[in-house]
């Protein structure tokens, strides 16, 4: 039963006006307890303010915890957090990729966790891997309501009893645990910078999409003061990017045990090329000449991810470019090495019969990342020492990736166009390679060792 009042007292509203906004407050008291709720503008500010007024005008009693008249509170009292996240998902699953789709689902898990009454292990339950198994199926339309076992029906059941109302959401106490409980994994162990952000992301995106149904009044994340977690911009490490020596001995070691594959690799080291756009680069996307610089142009990719994110409910969904509109490509230079490259490859193992350069061994279908990644695998093992074998060296596919573009940019080629080339803006661009970036450092050193030697 919860706890309410007469005892309430509205303020006028208050005006803040920062460098590039104007906020709006309401302020009032309940039970001698301030609330206080933010708006952009003086009409809304003063709507929610006119509610208040008249629920008290009209005698409803007040909720001593959330400051607000029982009249305002109807939507929020029976909404559950694990009912509401089911209704977020259906929200954004049409207009998301498959991609999307599975990393909401990731930060949704936790979340729904740290927003439960009790801990699994607390109440006789069989453990968090069922109980995350069971809520991965839960926040995917595509299997909520497909045949499961009475693991997950138990799972769910509870689930659907035992997590806490969306509404608690505006006490800062809950919020603030909730925000702590999200840089942990669920096995204990500190959560990746960039796995924190995501959630954090997508419990904001949440939240708004229940200020938007009413279920709450404001987002509560931008009042609630937390400790600011530095925001460091992913960078590639230089030690994973092979040399150009390095980067030929590995296509090389493909080209004794998976031939077939030498084109797949040599245009994401040459032309920088993602993994999902190499799987879907077709004949009639390249234009080659005999010898010399050719141009491959990309519009669309296949990302491999789980077919029970995708509306084909294929691994591979054919999407547009990462970064990019649905319909806008971006032209690629094939250098002379490359284009020798594809020659050999379609003359040797021709084309699927969309006109694919590359395919799967099942039925003609898209290359799985579990073939190509054992065949890298098995290259670096071949190439490299075992104490480099363990390294960061080379370690997957994508880092070649990383050394074409890195190749460009110490080549002197402007930021610009090698953004273009990479499908990268050049804000992100610079950011992520700032450290492959070779700046003169050797000349550097030259030019002190020379000093040091009074020459």
């Amino acid at each position: 039963m919860t706890e309410t009042t007469y005892d309430v007292r509205i303020w006028k509203t208050a005006v803040w006006k920062g460098k590039t906004k104007t906020t709006y407050y309401v302020r009032w008291t309940v039970n001698k307890r301030q609330f206080k709720e933010s708006f952009a503008t003086s009409a809304l500010a003063k709507s929610f303010r006119s509610k208040l007024v008249a629920a008290m005008g009209d005698g409803v009693a007040f909720d001593v915890e959330s400051g607000l008249p029982h009249t305002m509170m109807r939507n929020t009292e029976s909404a559950t957090w694990f009912d509401f996240a089911c209704a977020y998902v259906d929200m954004k699953w049409p207009d998301i990729s498959p991609g999307h789709r599975k990393s909401i689902a990731d930060s949704l898990i936790p979340i729904t966790f740290a927003m439960l009454k009790t801990t699994p292990s607390k109440t006789g339950q069989k453990g968090q891997v069922a109980l995350r198994t069971a809520l991965r199926r839960a926040f995917n339309p595509n299997t909520r309501h497909e045949a499961r076992s009475e693991q997950v029906d138990e799972s769910l059941r509870w689930v659907s009893s035992n997590t806490r109302k969306v509404a608690e959401l505006a006490h800062p106490d809950t919020l603030r645990r909730l925000l702590s409980d999200l840089e942990v994994n669920l096995d204990g162990t500190r959560a990746a910078p960039d796995t924190v952000r995501l959630r954090r992301a997508t419990l904001t995106n949440a939240i708004d999409f229940a200020v938007e149904q009413k279920l709450l009044t404001n987002n509560p994340m931008n009042e609630v003061k937390t400790k600011k977690s530095k925001n460091t911009a992913r960078q590639v490490d230089r030690r994973s990017v092979p040399n150009p020596v390095q980067a030929r001995s590995l296509l090389r070691a493909v080209g004794d045990t998976h031939p077939q594959l030498v084109a797949f690799f040599a245009l994401m080291y040459f032309a920088a090329l993602r993994p999902e756009e190499a799987t879907n680069l077709r004949k009639q996307d390249i234009s080659l000449p005999s010898e010399g610089w050719g141009e491959l142009y990309l519009d669309r990719a296949t990302p491999e991810v789980g077919e029970e994110w995708t509306d084909t409910r294929t691994r591979s969904e054919e999407r547009g470019l990462k970064h990019r509109a649905d319909d806008a490509g971006r032209p690629v230079p094939c250098s002379p090495e490359l284009t020798e490259i594809l020659h050999n490859h379609i003359n040797t193992y021709g084309t699927a019969s969309d006109g694919r350069l590359f395919r799967g061994k099942r039925n003609g279908g898209r290359l799985p990342s579990s073939v190509y990644g054992r065949a890298w695998a098995r290259a670096r093992a071949t190439t490299f020492t075992p104490e480099v074998t363990d390294s960061l060296l080379a370690k997957r596919p994508y880092d070649l990736r990383h050394a074409a573009v890195s190749t460009w940019l110490n080549a002197g080629v402007e930021p610009t166009r090698v953004a273009q080339w990479a499908g990268h803006s050049v804000g992100v661009l610079l950011r992520v390679y700032a450290k492959c970036l070779d700046g003169g450092e050797e000349a550097a050193r030259a030019r002190v060792q020379r000093a040091l030697e009074g020459r």
